[in-house]
């Protein structure tokens, strides 16, 4: 029945710091007001999207409306299968919809071509599920960092990208030494926040965060929570978590959008769709 503003991790505990403030029902209302009096950054209208399985359709999205205001996290729920990662790739433009629209900053994106499309594949990043597979093992740090800068013209040359590097490393709780290591020798949490560097070395506007902690365990999960919240307090970014763990994403929302078989079941507060989903799964096994 609380929202802590920092998680308490492992560290915490050992060195006996004291309990985070929480966030209040009254500061909550205030920042929401602050975000939703604003145009949305991305909007999703009619989107639907079916894959062939031998001969038979599978229609994973159907009929999705919802929009992405800045500053806002919007939390992506569902069982698996119900098309929380295709909506994600949709979104980032990995994958094609069958029908509907989606518009950034009131421009749609199937319109972008060169210069513009550049832009939006820079605004629009990924954090990816898996920290063990999704860095190059063949790529020190530096280069895993620099390659993005390089592509999306970020540094005026080789020092002020590695620059930056360093100071992206520093910014997600690593230190500039470690540009000179190859991904095996750190761990997963250490991994995750490499792959959160390399999202922010393009300055993203939205960030999609595809299951990004459910490959850590709980102390880490909560380390890689402050650190994307701190991250976007500093920054000002805009949120899409997907995950399975409802409690996080409770934790982590503005809002909730619950799919289900790939319709949209429910948009609302985050705490509202928490409490409507766990009174569903109690009256299930009752």
């Amino acid at each position: 029945d609380k929202r802590p503003k920092r998680l308490r991790t492992v560290q915490d505990f050992i060195t006996g710091n004291a309990k985070p403030r929480n966030e209040t029902i009254t500061e909550r209302k205030k920042r929401h007001k602050r975000i939703y009096k604003q145009s949305p950054v991305l909007e999703v209208k009619g989107l639907e999207k079916t894959f062939r399985q031998g001969k038979q359709p599978h229609h994973v999205l159907h009929e999705i409306n919802f929009s992405i205001y800045s500053g806002e996290t919007l939390g992506l729920v569902g069982n698996s299968g119900s098309g929380k990662s295709t909506l994600g790739s949709c979104l980032l433009k990995l994958i094609q919809p069958d029908r509907g629209e989606i518009y950034y900053s009131g421009t749609k994106i199937d319109t972008l071509k060169g210069k513009a499309l550049k832009q939006y594949r820079k605004d629009v990043q990924l954090i990816f599920q898996d920290p063990f597979s999704s860095l190059n093992p063949k790529q020190k740090v530096e280069k895993i960092l620099t390659e993005p800068m390089l592509v999306h013209n970020i540094g005026a040359n080789k020092a002020e990208r590695i620059d930056r590097a360093a100071q992206l490393l520093k910014q997600v709780g690593l230190e500039a030494a470690h540009m000179n290591a190859y991904p095996h020798v750190f761990s997963g949490g250490q991994r995750q926040r490499i792959g959160i560097a390399r999202a922010l070395a393009v300055d993203p506007k939205l960030v999609v965060c595809d299951e990004s902690v459910s490959a850590l365990d709980r102390s880490v999960q909560a380390q890689i929570l402050n650190l994307l919240n701190a991250l976007k307090e500093t920054y000002g970014f805009t949120y899409l978590f997907i995950a399975h763990d409802l409690e996080v994403v409770r934790y982590m929302s503005d809002r909730i959008l619950h799919l289900q078989n790939g319709n949209i079941i429910t948009l609302d507060e985050a705490d509202a769709v928490y409490q409507q989903i766990r009174d569903h799964q109690a009256q299930k096994t009752s």
